[in-house]
């Protein structure tokens, strides 16, 4: 499962450059790392209305709690485009479990034009995280899912099938305290102890700092 490794002065922007080319379905992720990447690919493109918008997970909690993460794309991405795309949210609210079948149900038919990742310092990417039963899964699209770390909520992750037909998964890896995850996701065999390292794309590309990019 080949990567293609990008080692970016600004990840961020080189994220936001291929975010804003991509055009149809496009699943955006949440965490500490992308946020800035949505500012400046709304700066890049105002007009998103022939896009579909998706979320690779989602805790949950209500849409206007600060742990959503779609709030965190409706308040970096959406609130500042002069025509916003179709946001598909995962209603996290109503609670993980019918969430997930609602959202299963709407993603019938889908396949991603891109996917925007992340990788946590323990190898976990969406809520796929070391060791779970979702990442076994391969009949549904969506699942409810346990959290492996902060905030400990339950969540809503999409599930391997649905990454693997993505047409371009891209990672965005900031910050030394990745760096051990992303060697372990990259540079050796994959395996469920490392979510990140089994979940790949039609193309997979990684975008990664310099300090997440050290142990490579």
């Amino acid at each position: 499962m080949n990567v293609d490794v990008r080692v970016a002065d600004d990840p961020a922007r080189a994220a936001a450059e291929l975010l804003v080319e991509a055009a149809g379905h496009v699943a955006l992720s949440g965490g500490s790392t992308p946020g800035r990447t949505y500012e400046l690919a709304a700066r890049l493109r105002l007009d998103w209305s022939k896009a579909h918008v998706w979320f690779g997970d989602e805790r949950a909690v209500a849409p206007s709690d600060e742990r959503s993460n779609y709030r965190l794309a409706r308040t970096t991405l959406f609130d500042a485009l002069s025509r916003p795309p179709e946001a598909h949210r995962i209603k996290g609210e109503l609670g993980a479990e019918e969430a997930a079948a609602l959202y299963e149900v709407e993603l019938k038919g889908i396949t991603l034009d891109l996917a925007l990742n992340g990788i946590g310092p323990d190898g976990h990417t969406a809520s796929l995280f070391p060791g779970s039963p979702a990442l076994d899964e391969r009949e549904r699209r969506a699942v409810a899912a346990e959290p492996g770390l902060e905030p400990f909520v339950p969540r809503v992750t999409l599930t391997p099938p649905v990454f693997a037909q993505a047409r371009v998964l891209i990672y965005l890896v900031t910050g030394e305290d990745k760096a051990e995850a992303v060697r372990r996701a990259f540079a050796e065999e994959p395996t469920g102890e490392v979510p990140a390292s089994l979940i790949r794309g039609v193309e997979t590309i990684a975008i990664l700092d310099a300090a997440a990019a050290a142990h490579l």
